[in-house]
């Protein structure tokens, strides 16, 4: 029930994921409501349930008062289903501090985790790099993205693809000597450890992909995904309006495929959420704004994960 578009966009990304991968997936919500948007669709029905759920939490709650006092709300029913092994992922586009904090309470952390973190997918100039912490812990000890970075590295090579992936850790320069005393603290864990450690990362290098992971503490990386987001849909403004106005507005025909192939790129839904890594279990948090495709590929993440045992992995890599 979380979500600018729910619960119509919602139901519709999980009748899209069970037809095309088979997903054997359960909609926790007010049924009354599930029924009526699933009622537009013709899907198999084994392979789509109900599980009720009357309340919903909002964006403007805290997000450990509503986990507590929500029992009945559809993120803290989504996650127990999770925890009784009853489902073995679980997908939201609601409330970000939400969907963590009852990950952390009630699903928990696995072994050796000091937090759980937040990866989003940002696109660059020859595909993608995996930013971690997106968010979730704006304050941070070293250890901690130590932790992220052989997290993010065991999910970017079994779920995306990506052998031995390059990690970069962000700061204002690329000499090792730069930045505060946790930057520094990390570089000198990072360059110890057995990841793939590329040094420093400055952020106006970020679009050039020269890291397939980038680390840092939830501030920064929060306040690098929100300008990349903000100054993504301005270009992409700008570039429209200049290719449908004056002398270009005749051959902008010509533009429009790749035009819709650089928009592509740059669209969120292609990659369908963000991963809590770190829990026991996959978690994923959609995009406020996502539509069925959106959640679509969410499901298709959440297939990935579990079919190749990123938890697992992880608890080895620690």
């Amino acid at each position: 029930m979380g979500g600018d578009n729910a619960p119509f966009e919602i139901v519709k990304g999980a009748v899209e994921a069970s037809a095309e991968f088979g997903s054997n997936i359960t909609l926790v919500g007010p049924e009354d409501k599930i029924i009526a948007e699933l009622n537009k669709y013709a899907y198999d029905k084994s392979k789509i349930s109900i599980v009720n759920a009357a309340e919903v939490i909002t964006t403007d709650e805290s997000p450990t008062n509503a986990i507590r006092r929500k029992k009945d709300s559809s993120i803290v029913v989504g996650l127990n289903l999770v925890k009784s092994g009853e489902a073995a992922a679980f997908v939201s586009a609601g409330s970000t501090g939400a969907v963590l904090t009852g990950g952390t309470f009630i699903i928990g952390r696995i072994k050796g985790i000091e937090r759980p973190a937040l990866g989003t997918c940002l696109p660059t100039t020859n595909g993608f790099t995996f930013l971690i912490d997106s968010g979730a812990n704006v304050d941070c000890k070293a250890s901690y993205l130590v932790q992220f970075a052989k997290m993010a590295s065991v999910y970017v090579e079994n779920v995306m693809g990506i052998v031995n992936p390059r990690v970069g850790l962000i700061n204002i320069g690329a000499e090792k000597e730069k930045g505060n005393s946790l930057t520094k603290e990390v570089y000198e864990l990072l360059e110890e450890s057995n990841l793939n450690f590329v040094g420093n990362i400055e952020p106006r290098d970020i679009p050039f992909g020269l890291a397939d992971i980038l680390v840092c503490d939830g501030f920064a990386g929060n306040t690098v995904l929100k300008f990349a987001e903000g100054l993504s849909s301005a270009l992409l403004g700008i570039i429209k309006n200049e290719i449908t106005s004056g002398f270009y507005k005749v051959p902008s025909a010509f533009l429009i495929k790749p035009f819709k192939n650089i928009k592509k790129r740059f669209d969120s839904e292609e990659v369908g959420g963000a991963p809590f890594l770190g829990l026991k279990s996959l978690v994923v948090k959609a995009h406020g704004s996502s539509k069925a495709k959106g959640i679509k590929n969410a499901i298709k993440q959440c297939e990935i994960f579990v079919e190749n045992d990123i938890v697992l992995k992880i608890e080895e890599k620690l």
